[in-house]
């Protein structure tokens, strides 16, 4: 077992990679090389859109961008060339024989309350259109998120008891670094186990705490009468993220089917219309796969993405159902690194994500 140091100088280790990476890869798509890496286009994941909060314990400030780099990241593309397109109309825009463009094609995963507020006045300035994934049961507050639950459960801790799929251990949570181990070992083992029963023990322990998982839920997500309006504005739509936000490829093929059947329904029930789209929970391919892909396009939607990192190509037009997605992490917020991951040129030379 790894102590917290270890964790700690790994995630440090790793970030400063990336970043070197990424500065590296914007001085070679600003000269121009590898033109042809960017392909027809990237789709862009956000999860929350806010202005900047000093947190002490913070294991997920990946997920969280400000307005004002969202601003600069929608205004570097349009300089290199990229146009706005709905995820909905994408089909159509691959299957052109000579696009405008390079697409941008923005999508915000959970639906939450910081999306109209904060992230919806910069794509109506830019008239950027963009989808809201939204999962049942944050809608209905009758399912926990649970990486928001963790963090505020650990960081009030000292010490986090808990049975990761082993027996029940203790670990130590008074520093920061021991915060983020613990975070860490819980987020690792919902990886690799059903997660219906570990997030049952975590809200448990929470509600114990006197934390309410569901309040959070509350506070963070937009309800049924928020995203009714959002859905009547122009450039909004949304898309099933089914109904526990669990990870797919743990369930058994009926449970699958339903969560997202049910998912959808619940968009219907909000829009007055079925959704076209559909986003994997998670999304990598630990937790969307064939029988996934084949499921969504069974059950009608025109087009489903993962969190496979790459851009668009010809080819995604055959893989509609397994559409990769570039985030727009919280770490490296400079529009110099969103013009780095749209030039397709990371991917090209990893040889992951040309679809």
């Amino acid at each position: 077992m790894h102590g917290p140091n270890t964790v700690a100088a790994r995630r440090m280790v790793k970030r400063a990679a990336i970043q070197g990476g990424l500065e590296a890869v914007s001085l070679l798509a600003k000269s121009g090389l590898m033109p042809t890496a960017r392909g027809l286009g990237a789709i862009f994941t956000l999860h929350h859109v806010r202005p900047a909060i000093e947190k002490h314990f913070d294991p997920v400030a990946h997920l969280t961008i400000t307005p004002e780099f969202l601003d600069q990241s929608i205004t570097k593309l349009k300089a290199d060339g990229h146009v706005p397109v709905a995820l909905e109309d994408l089909p159509e825009f691959l299957a052109q024989p000579n696009p405008p463009g390079p697409a941008m094609v923005f999508t915000l995963d959970d639906g939450y309350r910081d999306n109209d507020r904060f992230a919806r006045p910069v794509f109506e300035e830019h008239g950027v259109p963009y989808t809201i994934f939204i999962s049942g049961g944050f809608v209905d507050r009758t399912h926990s998120i649970w990486w928001e639950t963790a963090e505020q459960l650990i960081g009030s801790l000292d010490q986090f008891t808990f049975d990761f799929g082993k027996g029940e251990i203790s670990l130590r949570t008074r520093t920061l670094l021991e915060k983020y181990a613990a975070f860490d070992r819980l987020h690792k083992a919902l990886a690799c186990a059903h997660q219906d029963e570990i997030i049952a023990q975590l809200d448990n322990l929470a509600r114990a705490e006197g934390i309410c998982p569901t309040g959070i839920v509350d506070r963070e997500v937009m309800n049924e009468q928020e995203l009714r309006a959002l859905a009547e504005t122009p450039l909004a739509r949304l898309g099933a993220h089914t109904i526990a936000h669990v990870n797919l490829a743990h369930l058994q093929a009926d449970r699958m089917m339903a969560e997202i059947t049910q998912s959808a329904q619940r968009v219907a029930m909000i829009t007055g219309t079925s959704p076209t789209t559909l986003a994997y929970p998670y999304g990598d391919s630990c937790a969307a796969g064939p029988r996934e892909f084949q499921a969504a396009q069974d059950l009608g939607f025109t087009l489903a993405v993962t969190t496979n990192p790459g851009v668009l190509t010809r080819r995604s037009l055959n893989e509609r159902y397994a559409l990769k997605r570039i985030s727009l992490n919280g770490y490296y917020q400079k529009s110099r690194y969103v013009g780095a991951l749209a030039s397709g040129i990371p991917f090209a030379l990893s040889g992951r994500g040309q679809g």
